[in-house]
């Protein structure tokens, strides 16, 4: 079979490898979609948040269909349609496509209670978003659930900002959007957000003032992982306001004013990935109040994944792009 591997900083090639046996408590699963995420670049350039060793198959962002089933495995039978976890192991310690070979392969093997079945509404490009829009569904949950009263400032409008500004707008929250790139601002504006804001703009602070009538925004999420996007949550955020940080960053600094958690009496929460919410976010999605696949802007065959690595970091061009693993 084909398959992605990283085999050293900056180092990947599609190569034929043997398709993997399983255990007995393992699914060996067909690989149909598989998105390509920002924190694959940094697997790729010999950093992430945990220890994990080259050479490595990406894909963390996947659906597929089962094959064959472990000798344990009695509820999964070939031709299940699935999506599996990522943050995975013994109190969260492995992370399926970066410590553990992920799903950027025709063929991968899983262990069954990482994976989630497929409902029938949603397709494999829709499944390969559970991942990420998992991600969002949970920093709704940090915030505490939003609502009509809600004016939400999402400040980041890559991939995981999108689908948090989607989210918030499901559930009838006022949403805007903090994006100093043009071009992001508008792909925001399609995707649910009322309103879009420049942060390097001079007209920042008073725009931001505007849009929530001078109180400030009752909840915010950070989805872009900057550290100045960092410092700025604390700025916008009202008295009283809740905040999520959702973008991840590995050791940058910024200068915040710190001060602003206690005089506004803030509600912080922190936030990796999205343990324990992956039933509530498929049901969620089956209901067809919003389409993640809308963020998807191409699709590259297996064949030709070092490609769509260089297509996802084209971010000019590209929200995400999306590995087609299977025809």
């Amino acid at each position: 079979m084909k398959a992605l591997i990283y085999h050293g900083p900056n180092q990947s090639a599609v190569e034929d490898v043997p398709v993997p046996s399983i255990g007995p408590d393992e699914v060996l699963v067909r690989s149909h979609v598989v998105g390509i995420c920002h924190s694959d670049f940094e697997l790729l350039e010999g950093r992430y948040i945990i220890g994990f060793q080259y050479p490595i198959t990406p894909g963390h962002e996947w659906a597929g269909e089962v094959v064959e089933v472990g000798a344990n495995v009695t509820d999964l039978a070939p031709g299940d349609r699935v999506v599996g976890e990522c943050v995975v192991g013994p109190a969260g310690r492995d992370h399926f496509g970066f410590s553990i070979s992920g799903a950027a392969a025709e063929f991968f093997a899983a262990r069954r209670e990482w994976l989630h079945r497929i409902p029938d509404e949603l397709t494999y490009r829709q499944a390969a978003l559970v991942e990420p829009f998992s991600v969002a569904y949970n920093a709704i949950r940090c915030l505490g659930g939003v609502d009509p009263s809600d004016t939400v400032a999402v400040i980041g409008a890559g991939p995981i900002g999108l689908l948090s500004m989607m989210a918030a707008a499901a559930c009838n929250a006022r949403v805007v959007a903090i994006e100093p790139d043009a071009g992001r601002r508008q792909w925001a504006l399609q995707l649910g957000a009322a309103q879009a804001l420049d942060p390097s703009s001079p007209a920042f602070v008073e725009g931001a003032s505007a849009a929530t009538a001078g109180r400030g925004f009752d909840a915010v999420i950070e989805a872009a992982g900057a550290p100045t996007a960092m410092a700025t949550a604390l700025e916008v955020a009202a008295n009283f306001a809740r905040v999520a940080y959702v973008g991840i960053n590995v050791g940058s600094t910024a200068p915040a004013r710190l001060g602003l958690i206690q005089s506004k009496s803030l509600r912080l929460q922190g936030m990796v990935g999205s343990v324990g919410v992956w039933p509530q976010t498929i049901r969620f999605l089956a209901r067809g109040i919003v389409d993640p696949a809308r963020i998807v802007t191409a699709s590259i065959p297996l064949a030709s994944a070092t490609e769509a690595l260089a297509a996802a970091r084209d971010t000019a061009r590209n929200i995400k792009v999306h590995i087609a693993t299977s025809v």
